[in-house]
């Protein structure tokens, strides 16, 4: 008799717990929604409407807004018919007051993580194409920025963020631009590990910049018909940028010709531009035909910063060089502790590089 009442208390337990279970409001988590937009119909208030974990999917077609995004969600194109172009007044939200396409916008005390976007073109707008500032895991894949008036892609105060087989092109500043911060001065930040890769840069001012971080790879891009190619911008703040990697990237013929600024001399025929960087590891690219005349021509170049800090404790090796005017390896500011080995050129300034 005993047995049959525990094992009778067991089973009505057992029913009870699959019974509050199976209760609305039991607290389980909403199966992730996907919003569908076509043509004419708002992306923003698809946004709006998508909680967290969400995807906001976007028919072909074109699309005239500026969408700011401030939660996790994944905004996603059919590929390159589904593009996103300025409309002729821009959105009221904070993302066209700034003149932007997509914005992807945290805080510091409140980053937005795990926001992706994929499969769509951005073109055409007054500043940059797509946009991040205070994010984690940023994940830009398969998009086509092109025509932006600065950057194609880019983030700041960001971390751990994803740029994959992404084209950039014909943007007046950079394809892919990463920084600590864009607006103040301050010393490089730990990028966590963001990954640029397999991207493809073209017609741009300079194919990637990566300025004042730490912690983060560049890799298997390839990088043709910029002005510069890949730029790893320092200074004299702490900490120095650098502890980073530039390897195996396709860095070619970047000969257009783009004027001076304020902080540059004029930039034409540079391959791969170290400035102020240190303990940075460039290795493994094939770095062919960049020619110019300007200070940071050549294929690797080292070159001071624009506050005269020189690059050190870098490390060149295992590229391959070639066609490069007027050096395949240009160490220009000979900073302490430059090591170069193992690479295949012909050219060095001064002699010994190669």
């Amino acid at each position: 008799m005993r047995t049959f009442k525990l094992r009778h208390l067991a089973v009505a337990t057992a029913a009870l717990a699959i019974g509050m279970t199976q209760l609305p409001g039991a607290h389980a988590a909403p199966a992730p929604t996907v919003h569908t937009v076509k043509p004419g119909q708002s992306i923003q208030a698809a946004v709006k409407a998508a909680r967290p974990g969400d995807t906001v999917q976007l028919r072909a077609g074109v699309y005239r807004e500026n969408v700011q995004i401030t939660k996790s969600l994944t905004l996603r194109g059919v590929g390159r018919t589904t593009v996103l172009t300025a409309p002729d007044k821009a959105s009221a939200n904070a993302c066209g007051k700034a003149g932007h396409g997509i914005c992807v916008t945290g805080t510091a005390q409140r980053r937005v993580k795990n926001v992706r976007i994929r499969s769509l073109t951005v073109t055409g707008f007054p500043k940059n194409g797509i946009w991040g500032s205070q994010t984690v895991r940023m994940d830009v894949r398969n998009a086509l920025a092109e025509k932006n008036g600065q950057q194609g892609i880019g983030q700041q105060l960001s971390t751990r963020g994803s740029f994959l087989r992404n084209i950039s092109r014909n943007n007046k500043e950079s394809g892919i631009f990463l920084a600590n911060t864009v607006d103040a001065e301050g010393g490089a930040t730990d990028a966590k590990g963001t990954r640029v890769a397999e991207n493809r840069l073209t017609g741009n001012r300079i194919g990637v910049v990566v300025r004042r971080l730490r912690n983060l790879t560049v890799e298997q891009n390839t990088v043709t018909g910029n002005c510069g190619g890949v730029f790893v911008v320092g200074d004299e703040s702490k900490p120095r940028a650098g502890d980073l990697t530039v390897a195996h990237n396709a860095v070619q013929a970047n000969n257009a010709y783009c004027a001076p600024n304020a902080r540059l001399p004029f930039i034409q025929g540079a391959g791969i531009v170290l400035t102020g960087t240190d303990t940075t590891r460039v290795t493994g690219n094939q770095v062919h035909n960049n020619v110019g005349t300007s200070p940071m021509s050549g294929g690797i170049v080292l070159f001071k910063s624009v506050v005269g800090v020189a690059n050190s404790k870098n490390t060149i090796s295992r590229n391959v060089m070639t066609g490069n005017k007027p050096a395949d390896v240009a160490d220009r500011d000979k900073g302490p502790g430059n090591t170069f080995t193992g690479n295949v050129c012909t050219l060095s300034v001064p002699t010994g590089r190669c």
